[in-house]
């Protein structure tokens, strides 16, 4: 009878282990995670930064480059005279 009871024992005792090596890894998984989700999480606000910006300038762009064609085109016609 003292036999079993040192074979479940034992067997309870490595079974307490590795539950708690697993559940340590486990949170450091959900650890791992977590930091990935924060680090996506700022660069997708940076590139939504980024895209706001271009979005922003395209009209002033847009604006310098018609008034350089427009000067561009008045210094080509005075070269033609």
């Amino acid at each position: 009878m003292q036999v079993l009871v040192i074979i479940v024992s034992a067997t309870l005792t490595v079974f307490l282990v590795v539950s708690v090596i697993a559940l340590v890894k486990i949170i450091q998984v959900l650890n791992d995670i977590k930091r990935i989700t924060a680090k996506a999480e700022r660069i997708a606000d940076q590139a939504e930064t980024v895209g706001n910006f271009f979005q922003n300038s395209a009209g002033s762009a847009a604006i310098v480059k018609l008034v350089s064609n427009i000067v561009q085109s008045f210094k080509s016609k005075k070269g033609k005279k």
